[in-house]
């Protein structure tokens, strides 16, 4: 395995990679909605739509990339987020705006690590205290993880509506 400057390069090059498929995934699921079903909260107990879904994975990026990372302070409100509504455009522009911002918050960790420890609102009681490593790995698997819960509530959506027709 390289090291150092090489070591960072090499794995901001495969993160590129793995979440630009985790992004295509939930464009493919925005691609199969319109501006019902975005917002439309299936009868399975604790799934979100998918608009909520994708609101909050844009906030769980602003908080670990932007205010923990980079030392930005972006406003967040985690409990609005799994009631946030809002057209397909609007999901799409969350998503363009999470494709611009985790390569550079990435970058940000692995060269110049964590600028604000106080800056997070993460329900996670060991957040301030995170790697730049384990930030870099939780917003990936933390982004993987709502892309699951989006494809399913993409599904059950779509299928209700299958149903009605």
């Amino acid at each position: 395995m390289p090291g150092g400057a090489d070591r960072d390069r090499a794995l901001q090059a495969a993160y590129a990679v793995v979440s630009g498929e985790i992004f295509d995934a939930v464009s493919s699921v925005l691609g199969r909605c319109d501006d019902q079903t975005v917002n439309a909260v299936p009868g399975a107990p604790g799934i979100n739509s998918v608009f909520a879904l994708v609101t909050h994975m844009d906030g769980v990026i602003a908080d670990w990339g932007g205010n923990l990372v980079a030392g930005e302070a972006i406003p967040r409100d985690r409990t609005a987020e799994f009631s946030a509504l809002g057209s397909v455009a609007q999901a799409r522009a969350l998503l363009e705006r999470m494709r611009e911002r985790l390569p550079r918050y990435v970058h940000l960790a692995l060269t110049e690590g964590i600028a604000n420890r106080s800056g997070i609102s993460s329900t996670r009681a060991d957040a301030a205290a995170a790697t730049s490593e384990f930030v870099v790995l939780h917003l990936l698997r933390e982004l993987a993880q709502h892309t699951g819960h989006l494809e399913v509530c993409g599904d059950l959506v779509a299928r209700r509506t299958d149903h009605h027709m």
